[in-house]
């Protein structure tokens, strides 16, 4: 009973950890991605005709629902936002925690997982609320992968089978938006994996799970048919034009954004000013990817979890993912965004887990390079995501400094000029229109009283 209380510990106090550090690197203001919001949806909440749009999937359903709650409750406050990300995070932590236990993850590697998890690596996202959805995304992430994993080695839980069923559903439907795409082929692929591995009673379920994941993927696909891409500095050429011309930016995008999980990326631009050091910790930790894979190959480790090796396959898919999906920005770096920490550490999470399960099972043997891998592989993303963890700390105080300057722009806005609008509230700054619209953002915040002008 001891042990169960310890593991579910931790994961809320990395909770209360994420709820301290937003509350000093961040207070109430829009900015950014809420000045789209603001003029879409606000002040009339109840509009169906913002709601029954044919891209409603894309608009993650879930966020008109938490919208509504803000306002009625809270005024529109961004904070509320923030609050529920954190959360939403810790779900992810409880997630694995029940997981740990369940497969005896020793104490030790179940902490290393967590100072992962609530690293702060990803404080873009957890300071623009904006984003609060994708952290429960990834929560409902790892819960479905959790319960295949378990009806998989025979440990299924009374209704386990409705769940993975119904899963897909809720979760790509309503709550993960463009966040599904690696999702749903994680779980069709490894369904249909399963589904030829399986024999005998309960092979055809595997199929009806993998069905279960493609019906909500068409369904967002259809809805993303009807988005109007509206990209801010777009590359202005097309992806096979581009490869062809710079072959070298793909190859560099693609290895850099695996070194932001050592080292994150405004950190590391920060102490090194060259390519040589982004591309050794990149392959670094495309090689351990790969020795974990191979681990879980070699040692039958899939015969026992499959999460492991599925949070691997998902990690990686994400770095692809961000590379064919953000390669027209024609910035190296931009994969090493904290933006996209909380997809990328997917991976790294698997690769521990795998390290932990590895480990535990080869106990009564010695086996140097394996010992040597693990723990190599634990001091650098530890010590990497430690390091990140402190210097943010160090720099909320400044984050929040700017956050309260943009407050007090905000409340004086009819003072300023539009280009001083659009410097200041990093909206879309190379768009003519930018200071229009977050003027007219606040007109709005204004005239209901949200927000900042929220007594």
């Amino acid at each position: 009973m001891k042990r169960k209380y310890l593991y579910y510990f931790l994961p809320l106090l990395g909770t209360l950890f994420g709820l301290w550090y937003i509350f000093q690197a961040s207070c109430d203001g829009v900015y950014s991605d809420y000045i789209r919001l603001v003029n879409s949806y606000l002040p009339d909440i109840y509009n169906p005709d913002k709601f029954f749009v044919p891209d409603i999937l894309t608009r993650i359903p879930l966020n008109y629902l938490g919208r509504i709650v803000n306002v009625i409750f809270f005024g529109y406050n961004t904070m509320f936002d923030r609050v529920l990300g954190v959360l939403a995070l810790g779900l992810s932590g409880m997630v694995i925690a029940s997981y740990s236990l369940c497969q005896k993850v020793s104490a030790f590697w179940f902490a290393v997982v967590m100072a992962v998890l609530f690293s702060l690596n990803k404080w873009e996202m957890l300071t623009n609320g904006s984003g609060w959805t994708h952290f429960l995304s990834f929560a409902c992430f790892y819960y479905h992968y959790e319960v295949l994993d378990r009806v998989w080695n025979g440990k299924g839980k009374p209704y386990d089978s409705l769940r993975l069923v119904a899963l897909p559903f809720a979760t790509t439907l309503l709550v993960a938006g463009p966040y599904c795409a690696i999702y749903s082929v994680t779980i069709i692929g490894t369904c249909g994996i399963l589904f030829l591995l399986k024999k005998g009673k309960g092979k055809l379920n595997y199929a009806l799970y993998g069905i279960s994941g493609l019906i909500p993927l068409l369904l967002y696909l259809w809805s993303d048919s009807y988005v109007v891409d509206d990209h801010a500095d777009y590359a202005g050429t097309s992806l096979l034009e581009q490869l062809k011309d710079t072959p070298g930016f793909f190859v560099r995008f693609f290895i850099k954004s695996f070194s932001s999980m050592i080292i994150e990326g405004e950190r590391a631009e920060e102490i090194f000013h060259r390519n040589l050091p982004f591309i050794i910790m990149g392959l670094l930790v495309i090689v351990i990817y790969i020795l974990a894979l191979w681990y879980n190959w070699k040692y039958r480790l899939y015969k026992k979890t499959l999460f492991p090796a599925i949070l691997l396959v998902s990690g990686g898919l994400n770095h692809v993912l961000i590379l064919f999906s953000r390669w027209f920005f024609l910035r190296e770096n931009y994969g090493m965004s904290s933006r996209y920490a909380l997809q990328f550490q997917t991976g790294i999470i698997g690769i521990l887990l795998t390290f932990a399960l590895v480990l535990a099972k080869e106990k009564k043997r010695q086996h140097l390079f394996l010992r040597l891998a693990a723990g190599g592989s634990c001091i650098l993303f530890l010590t990497g995501n430690i390091y990140t963890t402190y210097v943010e700390i160090k720099k909320a105080p400044y984050r929040l400094e700017a956050y309260e300057k943009r407050a007090k722009l905000a409340r004086d806005f009819e003072q300023l000029t539009d280009k001083e609008l659009r410097d200041n509230f990093e909206y879309r700054k190379n768009r003519e229109d930018s200071g229009e619209k977050v003027r007219s953002a606040l007109s709005i915040l204004k005239e209901n009283g949200y927000s900042i002008f929220h007594e």
